[in-house]
């Protein structure tokens, strides 16, 4: 009889502890296999999108019960920037911040996004963008996992000498943010010099370039306002980039994990994990033409109508290389500008 009791009552002991237990770690989540992210990034600590990955990851962690859990690497502290892309693909990163501009020709699609004088804003544009690639992200980068796209608030030309027209590109030395940008300054007459966003202020400080396209606010976190002292209060061009996903991370993950990944991997978080960068730029216009020993170049209706006609030749360049790529670039573009309408982000 004293036997039957305390089994009776070690089962019920066990059923309590169960339902505590269960309480706090679901069935699923025991079984699903822990993932650790490594989030590669190769901004500065200091940079918006720092806080935001870091912000995207705790998220993910609170929804997988814990299951996946991410590493924040600023800085290039896993590779080079222009190396993102294939960290991603061959798992030095599972997760990357890749600039596909920083690859001339090997992504041509995204580069529609990329065309000056398109997107007006970065919210808009980031909402556009996004919904839009998620049609075309296999079609050139099918060996990784597309997570989100964005782009940041439009940047300009800033530089160590004054540039108001095109014209003035002629013969002098511009560091681009992207592949469409490069192609722009041969168009005018410039010269390309290769630097990614780090090694920009050393190229332009020794004399290696004269200018650079870059959005507002990163000009004071890269320290680049230390030797430009002109910049152009236009929105000329903005740079895609994509949160992309190590592939076997992706397709390893138990159906519960995938779920968690695909709700936030969508165009809610592309808006999201960009939302401070967006703001951080937008608000580096103010700052610049308050800033000391600076002077913001404003155009007129006439002259920024010389720049786009200027600068037009880029679409039919753009073209041909989405047609070399089997695309068809007038779908694709037609597709992202219904979508930048949609949006309100057509400049």
């Amino acid at each position: 009889m004293f036997d039957r009791i305390l089994k009776s009552g070690l089962i019920i002991a066990a059923m309590g502890l169960g339902s505590i237990f269960g309480a706090a770690v679901s069935p699923t989540a025991a079984a699903d296999n822990p993932i650790n992210l490594k989030i590669s990034l190769w901004v500065p600590p200091t940079h918006p999108l720092v806080k935001s990955a870091q912000d995207w990851a705790d998220s993910i962690a609170k929804d997988s019960g814990g299951t996946i859990t991410a590493s924040i690497f600023p800085a290039e502290q896993l590779g080079k920037a222009f190396d993102h892309y294939d960290m991603v693909r061959d798992g030095i990163a599972d997760v990357g911040y890749v600039s596909p501009g920083y690859q001339p020709g090997r992504f041509p699609l995204i580069n529609a996004a990329q065309l000056p004088f398109t997107i007006a804003n970065a919210e808009g544009g980031t909402a556009a963008v996004d919904s839009w690639y998620r049609k075309y992200a296999d079609k050139e980068m099918a060996d990784t996992h597309f997570c989100l796209a964005f782009v940041h608030d439009p940047g300009s030309l800033h530089s160590v000498k004054k540039i108001v027209l095109p014209s003035d590109l002629k013969g002098l030395k511009v560091r681009p943010a992207q592949q469409t940008i490069g192609e722009m300054v041969t168009l005018l007459g410039g010269t390309n010099i290769q630097a990614s966003a780090p090694e920009s202020r050393d190229a332009l400080e020794r004399g290696i370039a004269d200018a650079i396209t870059f959005p507002w606010n990163s000009v004071f976190l890269f320290g680049i306002d230390k030797v430009t002292r002109y910049t152009l209060d236009v929105p000329l061009y903005t740079t895609a980039y994509t949160w992309s996903m190590n592939k076997d991370v992706y397709d390893n993950a138990s159906p519960e994990q995938k779920k968690v990944f695909d709700a936030h991997c969508n165009t809610e978080w592309a808006v999201k994990l960009s939302s401070a960068w967006t703001a951080f730029e937008h608000a580096g216009r103010a700052r610049m033409k308050a800033a000391s020993g600076h002077e913001v170049v404003e155009l007129t209706p006439e002259q920024i109508d010389l720049w786009r006609k200027a600068v037009a030749p880029l679409q039919s360049s753009w073209e041909k290389q989405v047609t070399a790529k089997g695309g068809d670039p007038k779908q694709v573009l037609d597709d992202l500008k219904k979508s930048l309408s949609n949006n309100n982000a057509a400049f």
